[in-house]
């Protein structure tokens, strides 16, 4: 039997998730308007004690996001009777994963669960397309991380750079933001590292040359 919506002594839980990929899609998936979506539903639907929790950054196949990890255990020390989602996709994109908490973790602690925009809500029964849903989210996750990685080697392989930190010895061209360049002032630095261990010196002796 589900809690009811007005027991105020349990959470509803409104889980908002962003990774970088949804960050591409526009200000629909923003952590701001998931926030707005879920806030309106839960009070327009009479859920009290409500508690945010954001995980702003993360692959929802990463089952170590914090805001999630806090989330889970609120669930499994009975704090929890109401998880609200915008949608499944936000809950994970790991199938397995998201599946056992629909299908046992959830039920086992008597929590609701409600995915507004796919309209869910185990109040009502979970259906067919839940589980296909799950699915269809892993594989999404599974497709968009294969094309990152073909662009990113592609872009390494055309001299571009591949990530937002620049290594030490090199300093973004100011003509071209997409390269790197030697750094006059710290390239001999590492030009000066690889030739004391070309020459046999180990990386604490190298250290302590460095050092004094």
């Amino acid at each position: 039997m589900q809690r009811s919506n007005t027991n105020n002594n349990l959470i509803t839980a409104l889980y908002c998730r962003l990774s970088q990929e949804d960050m591409r899609i526009g200000e629909s998936m923003s952590i701001e308007n998931q926030r707005l979506m879920l806030t309106e539903y839960a009070e327009k639907n009479g859920f009290k004690n409500i508690k945010l929790y954001v995980d702003d950054g993360f692959s929802g196949t990463d089952n170590t996001r914090p805001a999630y990890v806090e989330m889970m255990n609120d669930v499994k020390n009975g704090l929890v009777g109401t998880v609200i989602v915008k949608d499944q996709s936000r809950l994970g994109r790991d199938h397995l994963e998201t599946d056992r908490l629909l299908e046992i973790i959830f039920p086992s602690y008597d929590v609701r669960f409600i995915a507004i925009t796919d309209g869910v809500d185990s109040a009502n029964g979970l259906n067919d397309m839940s589980t296909l849903r799950n699915w269809f989210n892993d594989f999404y996750a599974r497709d968009t991380s294969k094309k990152i990685r073909a662009v990113q080697r592609a872009k390494g392989e055309r001299g571009e750079r591949v990530g937002g930190h620049i290594p030490y010895g090199y300093m973004k061209d100011e003509s071209d933001s997409k390269k790197i360049i030697p750094d006059p002032e710290t390239a001999p630095i590492v030009k000066r590292i690889f030739e004391m261990y070309a020459h046999g010196l180990g990386f604490v002796r190298i250290c302590d040359i460095l050092s004094n």
